[in-house]
């Protein structure tokens, strides 16, 4: 996983000035630079060289060769951040007056799931006189 530098950025070319300048104006994104420099660095070294990736991926699936992989466009996941610099690795699920946000999904399949919709129906009836 890297660090796209646009909430829109499916290829290494996709960049947003925008995106950026708030990124880096949140503390939290420095308090996790600093906690994952290293990791993100070998995830940048990885997706830049391709016989790293493939060593790598041979660690879970020794038959793997490097002619079998294949360049393509990047899937882009939202990633929320504590202002600690802390990832949010579960669902965060918050209600505010007349609302539900689901800040946090840790896979796109996972916002989909039947069990999360009836969570949330449930904290709607539970939070909210619905027909009022």
């Amino acid at each position: 996983a890297l660090l796209a530098l646009s909430k829109n950025g499916y290829y290494r070319s996709s960049i947003s000035m925008r995106d950026l300048r708030d990124m880096a104006g949140y503390s939290g994104f420095w308090r996790m630079c600093r906690k994952y420099w290293g990791v993100g660095t070998a995830e940048l070294a990885r997706s830049l060289n391709k016989r790293a990736f493939v060593r790598q991926l041979q660690r879970l699936v020794p038959e793997v060769a490097e002619s079998d992989i294949v360049r393509h466009g990047a899937g882009v996941r939202a990633q929320a951040v504590t202002p600690d610099g802390r990832l949010v690795d579960d669902f965060r699920i918050v209600s505010g007056e007349r609302m539900i946000h689901v800040l946090n999904a840790p896979s796109p399949a996972a916002t989909a799931s039947l069990g999360i919709g009836e969570e949330i129906a449930n904290m709607a009836s539970r939070h909210f006189s619905i027909g009022k």
